[in-house]
């Protein structure tokens, strides 16, 4: 806990005899990874309706997901069944057969599942339309894009004063901003869209006394000072002058706007803030010499430049500051807009569930009085990823009954504090709990990680996870094995980045170059592990509870990262590239970069070509693109002869646009017909696109161009198929969200695509493959094999983007990149409270892998800052062990004493540098076998081409091929009369006539 929380029980197996005996006790249980909370709160719930204590209807269940929700009910059909069966006692039989009948209709619910249902049981009460429907985050963000519209279309008559500094601000660049780059509008929606999620924190932010017009006369002043000082450089060539060019140029716009009479004090702000992002001016170099120019010198020049930077960037600070406090009130505006739109169509978001929900119990009696008594009592599950209000719900209906709710988390999981969760909640609830009699139990048996890896998580966690109230920093308990060892096999690697430094240059490791190795030699080292004759095996579970050695296989591996996405780049790609490169499947769980992948993007393409046959960029596209795969001697060749790329403008020669002259179509333009078929069926599927499903349209176009064939036999063909498919799946949620065109659709995916918003997995969990996804989609999830990757990822953040006072009703936050000032003055408080979430995050990452951790490390030094950093201090023996090593079991006789293959100038190992093999930790009780990357097969060549050419081989005479396509013509063409689903030009289906078909 986040304070040193009395434990009434000594002992693990105690408390776990607590959970199910002491029903009348109010228990919060700190469960360690794997101990098996869902278990035990599961024999809770069983004790529970078997003791009579309470029945099915009267219990709810509150998890963190609705999978989660599906699973705890599943499981606890499972249990009940189970106890049923075993029961010697009538009574408890006939009460937990009861419960079997009554279980759909029991409360296991999400929280916001579960307020929803309390709402729609006393909607008059909570002021709600009894019919209301809630919606989803994408018709959330729809639905308040129109508010917002509405809003600023009346606000741009008369702009208030943020409105009209935020629009003249530029925009972030994408490599500054981490890949995101908005136009000033865009900007402005998402910072309302963030002010109407957090609106029940209504306190305003602080807007203290700000001179901005003074600030901005004494910064031109200064500025024109400096131009005036650089304006006759000695040298054009020198540093300093090229350096501070944008000032000068600044100075120069400023001063022509000044000689016109002109005092712009919006954007003389947006140009000052600006020169802050200036590259040359920021990193101004100093040059040599001590003359600047005949009568300046160099110093006067630095002392300048260095007094207005400083003086600009404290300007920013400020300036940002007020404009945040300013655009909080102003957007009030556009929430409220929101709000009447979602009355008016009888609609809750997510939000508004826990609020109204809580308002409902809070200030309604009656109400609260009939539901404490309804439910008698509460079981919580992940509660540490909480926030105020749903805490707050549930101990008003908790009522402070002994043994009515009970809390079941892990504060050293808490990892969601970009949701918005309140980390500080579950110590606060905790402290109050046991003020009022409740205990707190320690589970710390664990079954998922064989002993080694407990042991090695343990070392490196017990100093770094100190219980900290300041940083909300839970306390370290020690995992306890449950499993048996495997001597036979080591259980921690340390995986050495094989060239960790530039080819040139001082020694001294390179993010860059450390990016460009890793990927490689995690994709070696999979394949190593994967190949039979190495004989790795991993321990799978079976239906009786016990354990079988299996080889290791692709599926049982995941590749955990903290970010998919970085400035913009999409992280996996060159570890997705590493593994395709050596033939091995793989599924990327619910990446950011899903629209970023190349089939993805030629669907998206073909969709804006069938919308708008106008685009010839797009349709260009969709014709060299991978499901018409036409050459550019055709495309060239076509465009020579007859101009533009047009679905509606098909030379006679390929047939007409209706296709009808194909059999004329003279010999000299036969060559060119896929080009002819390829843009009738897009002039098809045009004319259709509002008459049919989205769905439907992607489903016809993949089938006419035989898709569905042409990925799968791509290597990694399952994942390239499975995005496609996805593409069909995401119109159909877009439908049923309430999408009614084709065009908005495609809008949706562009707007998806610019945000990079992740997307759910797209494969099934029972697939084969290496499982590439974030720690935060792990979590609550458990892999044989875990590979930690995206070694120079930063722990945490360097600056704050958040302050949450719950008590006072505050959550200060960056909107559109600025900082409101409670922000900068809990500055430090919250960078510590974002590197401890940081050491959190390290500690979830680790305890995901049963039997195998791979961790990614440099043989020559510890990589500072990375965000699995905490792993290092049990990772590195000490630097006197550090040259001794003995070989490892099932490990190659590494011949190399060097874990680093290339070093700048040659250099050799040192006496830090680790040596290839074990290294055992006596003390600790534990190993680590640090890989040798010499003995990996790196430098793989990528893949091209498709897996299975043998299907697609010519191998048989050409008359049998004739006959056998002349089978398919005329199949295809029964098929076409049958269905009849060819439009007509007013796009109803025209009987009798020939679909065509490229």
């Amino acid at each position: 806990m986040m304070t040193a929380l009395t434990e009434s029980l000594p002992t693990d197996a105690d408390a776990r005899r607590a959970i199910t005996d002491d029903l009348d006790d109010t228990l919060v249980v700190e469960a360690a990874a794997g101990t098996g909370k869902t278990t035990e709160l599961i024999n809770r719930i069983l004790s529970v309706l078997a003791s009579g204590r309470a029945t099915m209807t009267e219990i709810v269940a509150v998890t963190f997901t609705e999978k989660a929700a599906g699973e705890l009910k599943l499981r606890l059909r499972e249990e009940l069944e189970r106890a049923r069966g075993s029961t010697e006692k009538p009574e408890v039989g006939a009460r937990l057969e009861e419960a079997l009948k009554k279980l759909e209709d029991a409360h296991v619910n999400t929280i916001h599942g579960f307020c929803a249902e309390l709402l729609r049981e006393r909607p008059v009460e909570a002021c709600v339309d009894p019919l209301f429907v809630v919606l989803t985050e994408a018709q959330a963000d729809r639905l308040y894009g129109r508010a917002f519209r509405a809003w600023l279309q009346d606000a741009l008559q008369q702009p208030p004063e943020g409105l009209r500094r935020g629009l003249r601000r530029t925009s972030v660049p994408a490599f500054q901003s981490g890949g995101q780059s908005d136009g000033p509008i865009d900007r402005l929606r998402r910072a309302g869209r963030t002010l109407a999620e957090s609106r029940d924190f209504p306190a305003p932010w602080q807007r203290p006394p700000f001179d901005r017009a003074g600030e901005i006369d004494r910064l031109v002043a200064a500025l024109h000072h400096l131009a005036d000082l650089t304006a006759a450089a000695s040298s054009q060539r020198d540093n300093l002058f090229i350096d501070t060019d944008g000032a000068r140029r600044l100075s120069r716009q400023i001063r022509l706007e000044q000689s016109f009479g002109q005092r712009d004090l919006d954007a003389w702000e947006a140009r000052l803030v600006d020169l802050t992002r200036d590259r040359g001016f920021s990193r101004t170099r100093k040059g040599s010499g001590y003359k600047f120019s005949k009568d300046v010198t160099r110093t006067e020049v630095l002392s300048a430049r260095d007094a207005l930077f400083a003086d600009l960037q404290q300007f920013k600070r400020d300036a940002d500051a007020d404009l945040a406090a300013c655009l909080q009130q102003e957007l009030a505006g556009a929430t409220e807009r929101y709000q009447t739109l979602k009355r008016a169509a009888g609609a809750l978001d997510f939000t508004d569930l826990l609020a109204k929900a809580r308002d409902l119990i809070k200030a309604n009696a009656d109400v609260r009085t009939h539901l404490q008594a309804k439910f008698s009592r509460i079981f919580v599950d992940e509660f540490q990823d909480t926030d105020s209000i749903q805490a707050e719900i549930l101990l008003l209906l908790a009522n402070d009954v002994p043994g009515k709710l009970f809390i079941v988390g892990d504060p050293k999981q808490a990892i969601y504090r970009f949701r918005g969760t309140d980390v500080g909640a579950y110590s606060r609830v905790s402290r109050q709990l046991e003020r009022r009699g409740g205990r707190v139990l320690q589970l710390r048996k664990s079954y998922r990680s064989v002993p080694e890896i407990q042991r090695f998580v343990n070392a490196a966690f017990r100093e770094e996870m100190q219980a900290n109230e300041e940083t909300l920093q839970a306390g370290y308990v020690d995992l306890a094995p449950y499993r048996p060892s495997y001597p036979s096999q080591p259980a921690v690697v340390a995986l050495p980045v094989p060239k960790p430094y530039a080819r040139y240059g001082p020694l001294k490791a390179s993010g860059k170059a450390i990016d460009g190795s890793l990927p490689d030699a995690i994709g070696a080292f999979i394949a190593w592990l994967i190949d039979e004759k190495n004989g790795w095996q991993i321990a799978e579970r079976v239906a009786d509870g016990s354990e079988r050695r299996v080889p290791l296989q692709p599926r049982h591996i995941a590749i955990l990262f903290r970010r998919f996405v970085s400035f913009g780049d999409d992280v996996t790609r060159p570890y997705v590239d590493a593994i395709e490169a050596r033939g091995i499947p793989h599924l990327l769980v619910g990446g950011k970069a899903f629209h970023g992948r190349e089939e993805v993007e030629t669907v998206r393409a073909a969709l804006a070509a069938i919308e708008w046959p106008d685009d010839e960029l797009s349709v260009f596209a969709t014709l060299k693109g991978s499901l018409f795969a036409i050459d550019d001697e055709l495309l060239l060749e076509f465009r020579h002869r007859f101009g533009a790329f047009h679905p509606f403008r098909i030379p006679n020669a390929l047939g007409g646009n209706s296709g009808e002259e194909l059999a004329l179509t003279s010999e000299p333009t036969a060559h060119l017909m896929p080009i002819g078929g390829a843009l009738r069926l897009l002039q098809v599927l045009h004319r259709g696109r509002n008459y049919r499903p989205v769905a439907d349209t992607i489903g016809r176009l993949l089938t006419e161009t035989r898709a569905h064939v042409g990925f799968i036999l791509r290597s990694a063909g399952e994942q390239a198929l499975a995005n496609v498919l996805h593409v069909a799946e995401l119109a159909r949620q877009y439908e049923a969200s309430g999408g009614i065109s084709f065009r908005g659709f495609i809008d949706e995916l562009r707007d998806a695509a610019s945000a990079e918003a992740a997307e759910a997995p797209i494969l099934e969990e029972g697939s084969d493959g290496v499982r590439l996804m974030t720690v935060h989609k792990a979590k609550g999830l458990e892999f044989p094999v875990v590979i930690l990757a995206d070694l120079t990822c930063r722990m945490s953040r360097n600056d704050a983007s958040r302050y949450l006072d719950a008590d006072r009703g505050l959550c200060a936050m960056k909107i559109g990149g600025w900082a409101p000032h409670e922000v900068h003055q809990h500055e430090a408080e919250e960078m510590l409270r974002d590197e401890a979430e940081g050491v959190r995050l390290a500690y979830v990452a680790a305890t995901r892998a049963r039997d195998l951790l791979v961790v990614p490390a440099l043989g020559d030094e510890a990589w500072d800052g990375g965000w699995f950093g905490p792993l290092n201090r049990a990772l590195y023996p000490p630097i006197d062990a550090r040259r001794r090593a003995t070989r490892g079991p099932k490990c190659p006789a590494f011949t190399s004493k060097d874990t680093v293959l290339q070093r700048p100038n040659d250099e050799t190992a040192g006496r830090a540098t680790m040596t290839p093999g074990e290294h055992v930790l006596a003390d600790a009780g534990y190993s680590v076998v640090w890989w040798d990357p010499g003995a990996l097969a790196l430098g793989v060549e990528p893949r091209f081409g498709v897996r299975r050419d043998d299907l697609i081989v010519k191998d048989v005479a050409r008359n049998v091929v004739a006959e056998g396509r002349g089978r398919y013509d005329r199949w295809q063409l029964a098929a076409c009369l049958l269905l009849s689903w060819r439009p007509s030009a007013n796009g109803r289906g025209a009987i009798g006539r020939r679909r065509p078909c490229p």
